[in-house]
């Protein structure tokens, strides 16, 4: 139940106007938008491999073979037949998929574990005005401090295993979507706030039903924004700490000069970014035009 339909309750006048004003959802809308979403992405890897394949012929004079791999040769290298006898302590690409699935996992607990701490936290500076003045310029300062310095105190405290990756990953989503969610709660309209006050709604009636659904579309795009940076914390930790999952893989390839890996390792964290980010903006499509009374 949106904010609308409970002031709907408390005044009949409120219900004509908000009848007259409110735009029916069509099913058939709701389709065409999706499939606009889908042949978007769609056009987004066409595009992203032909410029793959035009930088790489570009340059072709500075980046011999051996180090660029075009597309075809990614996809050669995970579709062609595993070769026999490659030593157990060499990265192979048998250990694609396993370390793939790691990153995704490692990714997507940090993408969840900082989205919401940064849920929990907006709404607490929302509710505590004092409490933003005094927490909001550490966390900025914090934010200054590389990642890269941070790992390592990280893992020596929470340690190398799902937590530490989780806690690395979830910082570089954390900050952003506090700021985005922030914004978006003070940006409702006054008189929305002020309505529900004279109805007699407390702070959380309000934070509920009125600003939290028009925060909606921030948190949606905030979430868009922190999916891809998931991935490189996780990554990261996984190069730094874990030694495991493609960020540990990508290090050992570039270390033995094994590019067909290394190019396959990129070219996967690429395409799950795309697809972490194509299935969230589908997500939000599906929500707001659930939630939204006016889904464009």
């Amino acid at each position: 139940m949106t904010a609308t339909s409970d002031v709907e309750l408390l005044d009949p006048v409120a219900t004509a106007v908000a009848a007259a004003t409110r735009r029916p959802r069509d099913g058939r809308g709701f389709a065409m938008r999706m499939a606009g979403r889908l042949l978007s992405f769609v056009v987004s890897v066409v595009v992203l491999l032909g410029a793959w394949w035009l930088f790489l012929v570009v340059f072709h004079h500075h980046i011999t073979h051996f180090v660029g791999k075009r597309p075809i040769d990614v996809w050669h290298y995970l579709t062609a037949s595993s070769k026999a006898g490659a030593p157990s302590s060499l990265p192979t690409r048998g250990q694609i998929y396993p370390s793939a699935l790691t990153t995704v996992k490692d990714s997507f607990a940090g993408l969840v574990a900082g989205t919401l701490a940064a849920l929990l936290c907006a709404i607490v500076f929302n509710l505590q005005r004092s409490v933003e003045q005094s927490v909001m310029p550490i966390a900025m300062v914090l934010r200054s401090v590389p990642l890269v310095a941070m790992t390592p105190l990280i893992t020596t405290i929470f340690g190398r295993g799902l937590a530490g990756v989780t806690i690395i990953a979830g910082i570089v989503t954390f900050f952003p979507t506090l700021v985005n969610v922030t914004l978006a709660l003070r940006a409702v309209p006054q008189a929305s706030i002020d309505l529900f006050r004279a109805y007699g709604a407390g702070p959380l009636k309000t934070l509920r039903k009125v600003q939290m659904p028009h925060a909606l579309p921030a948190i949606f795009a905030s979430l868009r924004i922190a999916a891809p940076l998931a991935l490189v914390g996780a990554l990261l930790a996984e190069w730094l700490a874990t030694g495991h999952g493609l960020g540990y893989l990508m290090g050992q390839a570039y270390t033995l000069s094994n590019y067909n890996l290394l190019w396959t390792c990129a070219a996967l964290v690429t395409a799950a970014s795309m697809t972490l980010y194509a299935s969230i903006s589908g997500i939000e499509n599906i929500v707001l035009n659930r939630f939204a009374d006016n889904p464009a």
